[in-house]
């Protein structure tokens, strides 16, 4: 499993954004144009809401069907090998049942969210991280955004657009405590994605609690504090239920308003299909009447390392902000999360200002900061961005960058080389 199931990420002091274990720990699950988000996910296995069929990965098991035992000839506590799910029965205590309905030990059979929970007590989204129990902290509902309930899919401050990313960090992003750390220090909003991105219409109420508790232990026992919003895996939160479990837990529902399917392409040439809905959507509008809140997911090359330099490029250069979801939102930072074993710091960082002419927008702002020391060199990146951190994208180099601390550009020109 990644993390951030664990994460939804609002990236970019200036943008918002929700899976292995770390060795000799117990596993650490995976760290959320118009309504895209109705469009069923097609790179995702679990959005077949069916009855698990019979595997199609024989292979990939290790196993022939040949000398699979039947579940119904063994006993439960003996199952180590055999056939599991609704119709066999559940695999021996600490053992895994895999997506395809075999029981086993490892990331095939184990990692969530593939891997049953019902069936297989070893499933990583079964496990409960250690650290100190966040269920009894007190959860008023602060300020104006609405807790729970049908959800947000749009932001309120036209100009802003809020790029969020999901189920990260994973094979792209640095090491993934560090990461997390690293993303609210730099000003990105953290937000939750569950524990095990399990699919809602799958679980019990309790293994919902559960979702939802562990992962504020996990965040709580990193950074000291954990999130007021969340996004549902797969979108798929009915309100009667979920938003109003959700709403008594004190979590703000985010959705999105935009998705360019960058998951659906992670691929050198076809990334240029997600390119093309963003330039449908973003490019030629009028930021005075207009905002989005986007959806990406962080654990796709193409998303990475192509398409959030050309969003970013895009969006400045069309004369919107970038902002955290909470920002778009009009919601003050101190809403952003709870107080756990730490208290919530103060947020200081200055939104980005845009690129255009569009004298509506204002250049809005909780507190400057500023450098501390001089850069010499740095394996992020050898620009000094507005909020004194170092990096390689447009983000760090372009507007606002720091003259006196590291490289800078501006317009169309080149981006300065890493050192």
């Amino acid at each position: 499993m990644r993390l951030l199931s664990a994460i939804s990420l609002a990236l970019c002091a200036g943008q918002t954004i929700a899976h292995p274990g770390l060795d000799g720990d117990i596993p650490i699950p995976k760290l959320a144009g118009a309504r895209r988000f109705l469009k069923e996910f097609r790179g995702e296995r679990r959005w077949d809401q069916g009855a698990r069929s019979a595997p199609t990965a024989h292979l990939k098991e290790g196993r022939h069907a040949d000398v699979l035992e039947e579940r119904g000839s063994i006993e439960e506590r003996q199952n180590t090998n055999g056939r599991c799910g609704s119709r066999y029965g559940s695999c021996a205590t600490g053992y895994c049942c895999s997506y395809e309905g075999y029981c086993g030990r490892g990331a095939d059979y184990c990692e969530s969210p593939d891997c049953q929970l019902n069936y297989g007590s070893g499933c990583d989204g079964n496990q409960k991280p250690t650290g100190a129990d966040t269920s009894t902290i007190a959860r008023p509902k602060l300020g104006k955004v609405a807790y729970g309930g049908v959800g947000i899919y749009d932001c309120v401050n036209d100009g802003d657009i809020a790029v969020t990313f999901d189920d990260g960090p994973w094979n792209y992003t640095d090491d993934l405590l560090d990461k997390l750390a690293r993303m609210a220090a730099e000003g990105h909003q953290v937000a939750s994605h569950t524990w095990s991105h399990e699919n809602y219409s799958q679980l019990t109420t309790t293994q919902f609690q559960n979702q939802i508790y562990w992962n504020e232990i996990a965040l709580n026992d990193i950074l000291g504090y954990f999130p007021t919003y969340m996004r549902p895996p797969y979108s798929i939160c009915p309100t009667s239920t979920c938003g109003s479990q959700l709403a008594n837990l004190g979590y703000h529902v985010v959705y999105f308003d935009l998705d360019t399917e960058g998951y659906l392409n992670d691929d050198p040439v076809d990334i240029q299909t997600s390119k093309d809905i963003w330039d449908d959507t973003v490019p030629g509008t009028n930021p005075c009447r207009n905002s989005f809140l986007q959806i990406e997911h962080d654990i796709h090359y193409q998303t990475v390392y192509n398409l959030t330099d050309y969003i970013l490029t895009s969006l400045f250069e069309s004369g919107y902000r970038s902002v955290t979801v909470g920002q778009c939102l009009g919601d003050p930072p101190e809403n952003w999360y709870r107080a756990g074993s730490k208290a919530v710091p103060s947020y200081t960082f200055t939104t980005r200002s845009p690129t255009g002419t569009f004298s509506c927008l204002s250049q809005t702002s909780t507190g400057p900061a500023t450098p501390t020391s001089t850069l010499v060199v740095s394996t992020e990146g050898n620009c000094c961005s507005v909020n004194g951190y170092c990096g390689s994208s447009i983000d760090y180099c372009g507007v606002g960058c720091n003259v006196l601390f590291g490289s800078c550009t501006n317009g169309d020109s080149p981006l300065p080389r890493s050192v």
